[in-house]
């Protein structure tokens, strides 16, 4: 499925084909982070209403699956 996301790496828009699956995506119901996806090489952050954002060279194994470092590592990268 093509899905926009917010790379800001490249500080742009961008739409990727991205399927979320239970073995790439793990979501959250408390936190500001909704959803984090492993996805070619990095990571998928949702979090509220905005465009996921795309975070190269990390994985959810490396955050150890936590809403609180994916949190910490969107604030990194805006």
């Amino acid at each position: 499925m093509e899905y926009t996301v917010y790379n800001p790496q490249k500080g742009r828009l961008e739409t990727l084909e991205v399927e979320f699956t239970p073995q790439n995506t793990t979501w959250f119901s408390e936190g500001s982070v909704t959803m984090i996806t492993d996805w070619d090489g990095g990571i998928l952050i949702k979090s509220g209403f905005d465009y996921p954002t795309y975070v190269y060279d990390v994985s959810r194994a490396e955050i150890d699956y936590s809403h609180k470092k994916a949190e910490e590592l969107l604030r990194e990268n805006m």
